[in-house]
């Protein structure tokens, strides 16, 4: 593997890496962590995603996942985190992911999960790791909305009470860990409803959200949410009672 490019804006380093097979797949630096890519493409297919549009082409190995972290650390990047939040499904390369992380964990590194859920018995053992935090990216309460949006998951319903019989099982402090992802879609995920509905699984689950602001993609007829209305969403939530990040 070989690093091609970097490029830079005012928060993030993106970093296009060649594989020795010719692919070309992606991490990010930004403050002190790094996303990493588990896969070439994406089964998953998300609507709004660019990663998933031809499927998937790979699995990464364990070592091209660890040498993502290496490539960076060699470009005198600082990183106390790593993050499985770059391209691919980290569950759909589950025992890859699995090594990976203990070698991340091995040298100090903090490790989080962004995962649709997706399979779900892999969701089941990814909670019981030794990890640094986990976001469920749920992306839409409504079944139907969230089946268009995220094409190959399980149901919310499903999802949703796998993590609350495992959040019933820890401290309220071991709960700041884990949240719910919500990438904000203009005219698509964002109305009074969706909101309060998103507010409701929260307090059930009594996490956060992680709300996501949606950029554009050429080729994808879906809309970046005005900054006075994404302001407007976290308002709604945190006027629910709760938790709310902005990313």
């Amino acid at each position: 593997m070989k690093l091609e490019a970097i490029i830079q804006d005012q928060l993030n380093s993106l970093l296009e890496i060649k594989t020795d097979d010719g692919y070309t797949i992606e991490s990010v630096h930004y403050r002190t962590t790094l996303c990493v890519s588990s896969q070439v493409g994406c089964s998953v297919r998300c609507a709004f995603c660019a990663s998933g549009l031809n499927g998937l082409m790979r699995n990464l190995s364990s070592q091209e996942i660890i040498n993502q972290y290496e490539i960076a650390k060699d470009q005198r990047f600082e990183i106390t985190n790593i993050a499985f939040a770059g391209i691919g499904e980290p569950l759909l390369n589950f025992e890859n992911v699995k090594q990976a992380f203990d070698y991340f964990k091995s040298i100090g590194l903090k490790v989080s999960f962004y995962t649709t859920g997706f399979p779900i018995k892999y969701f089941k053992e990814l909670l019981h790791l030794n990890h640094d935090g986990l976001t469920l990216s749920l992306h839409s309460v409504l079944e139907e909305k969230r089946k268009s949006l995220i094409p190959n998951s399980h149901s919310i319903e499903e999802l949703i009470q796998v993590f609350e019989n495992h959040l019933k099982t820890l401290s309220n402090r071991k709960r700041k860990l884990y949240s719910i992802g919500y990438l904000l879609i203009y005219g698509e995920n964002d109305s009074d409803e969706e909101l309060e509905a998103l507010a409701n699984i929260a307090k059930r689950l009594n996490i956060g959200v992680s709300l996501l602001k949606y950029n554009e993609i050429e080729s994808l007829p879906f809309k970046t949410t005005p900054d006075e209305e994404y302001e407007k969403a976290f308002l709604k939530l945190k006027s629910h009672g709760v938790r709310t990040t902005l990313s």
